[in-house]
């Protein structure tokens, strides 16, 4: 009955229903009115994405998602030649990935609300005290990301967003626009802060309201419970359900 959103993406879509994430928050936004399911998968790139399509968008599917959020690149970027280099994909396949994925919702669901949302900007000091807060001296002395090189798969998203007609969030520059954004949005200098979380659920309910998929908008999945009468209450369910 109820219209669904999938979260698509790498390890900040699969923690988004811890606390304070962004998924648990659009959940509550869009209560009664629309399913959110979460496919996150931490680690992944575009390139092995590739491979879940007709796992989670069968082509068959009788109930197809009305919207989506793709969000990925974070590993992506991961700079070859370093610890991470196992999930770097080359930037012009990262957006040719970006376009296969979106090609196969659409044709999954033609009417699908789709939104591509860039990775976030990386802090490099943060990865590296990260990194020897698990490793001490044997932690690496390179970051295995760079905010530089995230940038660039950042714009090659919006690219293919202004190509493709499609709605998107560059969230690489969004969090950079306030002074302090390293430690204030990013809990390790990638992932995301309850306050980093926030901005995407922001950001996610504005577009997804400038579109055709506004939450105030919606109505609820049945009668709210002040137009139930405590005597007769068929006639609301009637109203409503037939």
């Amino acid at each position: 009955m109820r219209p669904e959103i999938v979260l698509f993406g790498d390890s900040i879509t699969e923690q988004s229903f811890r606390s304070g994430g962004w998924g648990a928050a659009l959940a509550d936004t869009y209560s009664r009115k629309a399913d959110v399911k979460v496919r996150g998968y931490g680690g992944y790139n575009t390139r092995w994405a590739l491979f879940l399509m007709q796992h989670l968008f069968p082509l068959d599917s009788k109930k197809p998602p009305a919207a989506a959020t793709i969000f990925f690149g974070a590993n992506d970027a991961a700079i070859l030649g370093r610890t991470s280099e196992r999930q770097h994909v080359p930037v012009e396949e990262y957006k040719e990935n970006l376009r296969k994925i979106v090609l196969h919702m659409k044709e999954c669901s033609p009417t699908i609300l789709i939104v591509l949302i860039t990775p976030p900007p990386v802090d490099e000091d943060g990865r590296n005290e990260y990194a020897r807060s698990l490793y001490g001296e044997d932690a690496r002395e390179e970051p295995e990301r760079m905010n530089e090189v995230t940038g660039v798969y950042a714009k090659k998203c919006i690219e293919l967003a202004e190509e493709m007609g499609l709605r998107s969030i560059n969230l690489w520059s969004k969090l950079q626009e306030t002074e302090g954004w390293q430690k204030k949005f990013l809990s390790d200098g990638l992932h995301l802060t309850p306050e980093g979380n926030a901005v995407v659920h922001q950001e996610v309910v504005r577009v997804f309201g400038e579109a055709w998929f506004s939450a105030e908008e919606m109505p609820h999945d049945f009668p709210h419970h002040s137009d139930i009468d405590g005597k007769n209450p068929e006639k609301a369910f009637q109203q409503r359900c037939t």
